[in-house]
């Protein structure tokens, strides 16, 4: 009983890990964009990892039911960045344009928990077949791939210099992590993720590249805040923008789901209910908290799979367990204060070492697909056109509307509906031809 509770602590530990350090950037960059000063930086991380804390134990309660970690979405990673342009143009101040998000964030969660109660939501799980999922898995590798080996090197933008010390740090780190997640002990393999933070952690402070902790003295606890930009505005282009990008989001959680399902079945010998619709409405409800708690909108994140492959921690215990850790430490600004320091280049190298996987996986969805000829013509084109669109600059696509330049300048999105749209046309053809 007791090695049981403490197997359940450990992996909480490692999952709550885990998602701050897959998290943690999307609200510093955000934050970095909008001009916040170090006080507003903190507390919209708070907010932000105390909604996703909340989002997974609404996922795992009374969702999906599966061990899939919420993030920030980087669609609204994108629209954050987009409106942050806007301010002085569109919104005097940079407050006007989060109090619009914010809003934004409430109308997506209203507009998922409708096509769930609708049923529209089960109808379109059918547009998520192997090749589709493969295609899905394909680009978001490459979207990302580009994103951690920059991060590992202290790349952050074009004029940046390589940092020679800082790169073989991160490639100790990732040797580490492959060790670690293929080692013969099981207990060491589980814990990969843990023990190759650690590790990184005490690496980068022995060569001078982690910053010192600044505990924050005075406040014990500090519950997020409600509404920080003011009250809910309504915003015509906002909400344009909310029902594609709830759209768009409704593709990604699927084909999470769908690659976490994927996962437990082959790996695990695992079939998991069909709990679309109830994902679907859950990803609502953590859509409303995020606009009444002024963060970041959450999605489950594919590479969830990734980190169960890893670590071989399938069960649902120790990802509550985890969702209570971090919810928990939001609250308490000393705990927030350490994980604020903890290296970038060890959670992107770590973190890439966990995608790997996700390689695996994609052309094991591959070869589940009976009708090759026809999912190779689907993924071709479908790889073509995200990979593409990944190399076109986002200021070329400044004059067109705000909702079609967030969707046409994300590769991953945009390839995946052209994969499933020429699957259906293939599948259309064919079906006629028999006919």
């Amino acid at each position: 009983m007791r090695g049981a509770l403490m197997k359940t602590v450990v992996g909480g530990v490692q999952w709550a890990v885990f998602l701050f350090a897959s998290s943690i950037a999307a609200p510093i960059a955000i934050a970095h964009v909008f001009g916040m000063d170090a006080a507003e930086t903190g507390l919209f991380i708070q907010r932000t990892m105390f909604v996703l804390g909340i989002a997974c134990l609404v996922q795992a309660i009374a969702g999906h039911r599966l061990p899939i970690n919420e993030g920030p979405a980087g669609l609204w990673w994108g629209i954050f960045v987009v409106y942050a342009g806007m301010v002085g143009i569109a919104y005097p101040t940079g407050e006007d344009a989060l109090q619009a998000l914010q809003s934004g964030m409430l109308i997506s969660g209203a507009l998922f928990i409708l096509l769930a109660i609708s049923g529209l939501i089960t109808k379109m799980k059918d547009l998520f077949t192997p090749t589709v999922t493969f295609t899905y898995l394909m680009l978001l590798i490459l979207q990302l791939s580009g994103t951690f080996l920059k991060g590992m090197v202290g790349v952050e933008s074009a004029g940046d210099k390589i940092d020679g010390l800082l790169f073989l740090g991160s490639f100790a780190v990732v040797i580490v992590t492959f060790i670690t997640m293929n080692h013969i002990v099981s207990w060491v393999s589980r814990y990969s993720v843990l023990l190759s933070i650690g590790f990184g952690w005490i690496l980068f402070m022995l060569i001078g590249k982690a910053e010192n902790v600044n505990l924050q003295s005075g406040q014990w606890v500090r519950l997020p805040e409600l509404f920080v930009y003011g009250k809910p505005v309504w915003d015509s282009g906002m909400f344009i923008t909310a029902v594609f990008i709830t759209l768009l989001l409704i593709a990604n959680m699927m084909a999470s789901i769908r690659v976490m399902e994927s996962l437990l079945k082959q790996s695990f010998s695992i079939t998991p209910p069909d709990r679309m619709k109830q994902g679907s409405i859950a990803s609502g409800i953590n859509h409303l908290f995020a606009g009444v708690f002024s963060a970041i909108g959450p999605v489950p994140i594919s590479g969830a799979a990734g980190f169960v492959g890893a670590t071989r921690m399938a069960s649902l215990k120790p990802f509550i367990a985890g969702s209570v850790i971090v919810i928990s430490m939001t609250l308490i600004p000393s705990i927030m204060s350490v994980f604020a320091v903890l290296p970038a280049p060890v959670a992107y190298a770590v973190t890439f070492a966990i995608f790997s996987k996700m390689v695996e996986m994609a052309f094991h969805e591959l070869d589940a697909e009976p009708k090759r000829d026809r999912s190779y013509k689907v993924a071709a084109i479908g790889l073509m056109i995200g990979v593409g669109i990944m190399f076109i600059p986002q200021e070329s696509m400044s004059e067109l509307p705000h909702a079609v330049s967030a969707v046409l300048s994300n590769g991953l999105i945009t390839g995946t509906v052209i994969a499933i749209l020429i699957e259906r046309f293939y599948i259309s053809r064919e079906k006629h031809a028999v006919e």
